[in-house]
């Protein structure tokens, strides 16, 4: 968006403030109801719109349950369906989303589901899990969460944050202050102290809420297709075409670029439903380079939308890979979110 533009919707940006600012008071001061729970409930959000990494922060607290009874519940974002649906082996990124497939592909004893009515899914879901992770939640208020854990892209705070529709905040920054747990992702594997004092310093009103830092690790690349094909080890001379439709590919495509000389970034806005045109562009584009070792690389989220038969017909031919990724959270700091996690699940799941 436009510097000009941005500022042009600032009178609507704050106008959307004040209504968030309105609503939120009224669930502070109970004219707005929120529903509690009788067994754990985490919800892992943010304040901005995509692009923060909830998606492997999930999936670190669902490995750290382990042994745990968990359902991940989530609205199920870009879905064509409605209502309580839970995710099986015939579910697809149109009936569940592309992040609920994905969690349901990875996990074998973890249940996902998506219901737009949060309230309607715990009841559903609570007899039968120990804990329940709702996913994108922490704007919704209807639920009172027992564990509320917040993103923030570190990079996001090198630039000034505008509310929408001006920005992509959806409440004031201020709205931290709802949190448990404050994790910083997406941060340099190596920070200076400094850069970490300077970030904690903006949550100063609330120093009781840790604030922690995160980095992603990239893992080997795997087949989207097959689980047999072996995955190629990249080099500066094989050519990559990437194909992405998240909200931040930043960090995706700098790695990359540190493998290869060529990377040919075609790039789509986040939970894109790829079409049959899209994919065609690809292929010809990817024919279309001379290069004698080349990739086709997609994120592991993209991936659950290239399952549809005719996309898997024009993709099923070529070396089509998805570079799947975990969130690490610094050594320093993963103790206490570790900690802050199991000491909420086992004092909850005791006192049912």
């Amino acid at each position: 968006m436009s510097t000009y533009l941005r500022y042009l919707l600032l009178p609507f940006s704050l106008l959307y403030g004040l209504v968030i600012l309105i609503r939120n008071k009224l669930f502070d001061v109970g004219i707005l109801k929120s529903s509690s729970f009788d067994l754990p409930i985490i919800c892992i959000g943010n304040l901005a719109v995509g692009g923060s990494g909830k998606t492997p922060v999930v999936e670190y607290v669902v490995r750290l349950l382990e042994g745990k009874r968990v359902a991940i519940l989530s609205r199920g974002y870009g879905r064509a369906t409605s209502g309580f649906v839970l995710a099986d082996r015939d579910s697809t990124a149109s009936s569940v989303g592309d992040e609920p497939l994905q969690y349901y592909h990875k996990f074998k004893d973890v249940t996902v589901a998506v219901c737009e009515d949060r309230i309607k899914g715990i009841n559903l879901l609570k007899d039968e899990h120990d804990v329940i992770l709702l996913d994108d939640a922490f704007q919704h208020r209807k639920v009172r969460a027992g564990l509320n854990i917040l993103l923030f892209e570190y990079v996001k705070f090198s630039r000034p944050q505008f509310l929408m529709p001006a920005g992509n905040l959806r409440e004031p920054f201020q709205g931290f202050r709802r949190s448990d747990l404050v994790i910083i992702t997406k941060s340099p594997f190596q920070l200076q102290k400094k850069e970490t004092e300077n970030i904690r310093k903006k949550f100063g009103s609330a120093p009781q809420i840790p604030v922690l830092f995160s980095y992603l690790n990239y893992q080997k690349l795997r087949s989207a297709y097959s689980n047999e094909a072996l995955a190629p080890k990249l080099n500066r001379e094989i050519s990559i075409h990437l194909l992405t439709g998240i909200a931040n590919p930043d960090p995706l495509v700098a790695y990359l670029k540190q493998q290869s000389n060529n990377v040919i970034h075609h790039e789509f806005s986040d939970h894109h439903q790829f079409s049959l045109r899209d994919i065609s562009d690809l292929v010809n584009a990817f024919n279309d380079d001379s290069s004698i070792n080349k990739l086709i690389i997609t994120t592991e989220k993209d991936a659950q939308r290239l399952l549809d038969a005719s996309i898997k017909e024009l993709l099923l031919d070529l070396p089509l890979f998805y570079l799947p990724i975990r969130v690490m959270i610094n050594e320093s700091d993963r103790p206490t979110f570790d900690q802050k996690i199991l000491n909420y699940v086992s004092s909850t799941t005791r006192n049912r």
